[in-house]
């Protein structure tokens, strides 16, 4: 890879695509996000990233599967776009993507799975 870059302004950099990513596509970013590379995976978390509206309707009848449903959606609507992001952010190549939502608490949680062990590059 021969990047000059610090493993934490890789993580750094990838947060703030990922939090300016939810932004344009989302209309609003998480309150707090943190990204951390261990071995060949990018594990991001996000907090906060529920709108008022979905916070209302996380205590509805249904209101959290409805919720999952959606967000799911969108980001499995949009994974060509995140792979190209983690790829252009790290220089490895994506495998595969996970990623989980809790509407009660308004985390989500995404995992990449890179074609190189990318922790050992620092």
């Amino acid at each position: 890879m021969g990047t000059s870059r610090t493993k934490g302004q890789v993580e750094a950099a990838i947060t703030e695509a990922i939090t300016q990513y939810e932004r344009d596509h989302l209309g609003r970013g998480p309150k707090e996000a943190k990204t951390f590379i261990v071995e060949n995976l990018v594990i991001i978390r996000l907090q906060g990233i529920l709108s008022p509206a979905e916070r209302q309707l996380s205590a509805e009848d249904d209101g959290v599967e409805l919720i999952k449903q959606m967000r799911t959606r969108l980001i499995e609507s949009s994974s060509d776009d995140l792979h190209t992001l983690v790829t252009k952010e790290t220089g490895v190549e994506v495998v595969s993507m996970h990623t989980d939502i809790s509407a009660r608490t308004g985390e989500r949680i995404f995992v990449f799975s890179l074609a190189e062990d990318l922790g050992a590059t620092f």
